[in-house]
């Protein structure tokens, strides 16, 4: 029985990338690399948000086991000025948006 958190054994070479490897038209072929693409990048973006969000969670001094910039670093192998910028990106990012008017 595997569980729900273990990797899966590692797939043949044979296994294909998103069957770009069959499509034979360049310009098929352009639009769908290209749509995986932008998907790709926009999922890294999303995480990359819950990162800081997460940085900036733990890096709250409000809580009693808060982190300090050099422990989320080792953590999310940062250097300690990326985790600092993360948490303050993340800061940005948990505070409620202001609607100007």
């Amino acid at each position: 029985m595997q569980l729900l958190f273990e990797p899966q054994a590692a797939e043949p070479e044979s296994e294909r990338f998103f069957d770009l490897e069959s499509i034979d038209d360049p310009a098929e072929l352009l639009r769908r690399s290209t749509e995986l693409a932008l998907a790709f990048r926009a999922a890294a973006d999303r995480a990359t948000d819950f990162q800081a969000v997460a940085a900036a969670q733990l890096a709250d001094t409000r809580r009693f086991d808060a982190l300090s910039d050099s422990e989320i670093a080792e953590r999310a192998d940062w250097t300690p000025d990326y985790a600092a910028k993360m948490i303050e990106y993340g800061r940005g990012l948990l505070q409620p948006r202001r609607h100007d008017g």
